[in-house]
């Protein structure tokens, strides 16, 4: 397995279900998918939540209105409990258009659980990353985890 990068976890006020599908419905990820105050446009986000499925999803950059990329398949898939997926990133239109699985990826791995009268998650990311870009990495999920809370809160 690749090297592991970070971990972020976080419980919310919300049944595991709910949560779950935050992440695997497609039209609720392109709600919320990315940091605080930045877009991810709906034609750009797909989610087939069965191994196998792909992924996708376009990050806007508010400041300067550039593009982010990601893209992949799903190699786990169990309800409410594990979504894991492969994650390939781009700012290029052409190659994220083309979606092109054959490059090297970072695994993702998502996990879901009933606390109480709360539901936990934890995004863990494995590959590799420039020397001290891991901190950075883990900084912009924690945001994305902001952004996640809010659609959830709403």
């Amino acid at each position: 397995m690749s090297e592991h990068l970070y971990t972020v976890e976080r419980e919310f006020a919300v049944p595991v279900g709910a949560l779950y599908l935050a992440w695997a419905d497609a039209d609720q990820l392109a709600t919320w998918y990315g940091p605080e105050g930045f877009t991810s446009p709906r034609e750009s986000v797909t989610m087939e939540p069965v191994v196998g499925g792909r992924w996708s999803a376009t990050v806007v950059v508010p400041m300067d209105g550039s593009k982010h990329h990601f893209y992949g398949e799903i190699l786990a898939a169990v309800p409410d409990e594990q979504l894991d997926y492969s994650m390939l990133y781009t700012n290029d239109d052409a190659v994220f258009n083309a979606r092109d699985l054959s490059g090297p990826a970072h695994r993702v791995e998502l996990r879901f659980a009933t606390r109480g009268d709360r539901s936990w998650m934890s995004f863990s990311q494995f590959g590799e990353l420039p020397e001290g870009m891991a901190e950075g990495a883990k900084s912009g999920m924690e945001s994305y985890f902001n952004s996640l809370e809010a659609f959830l809160n709403r």
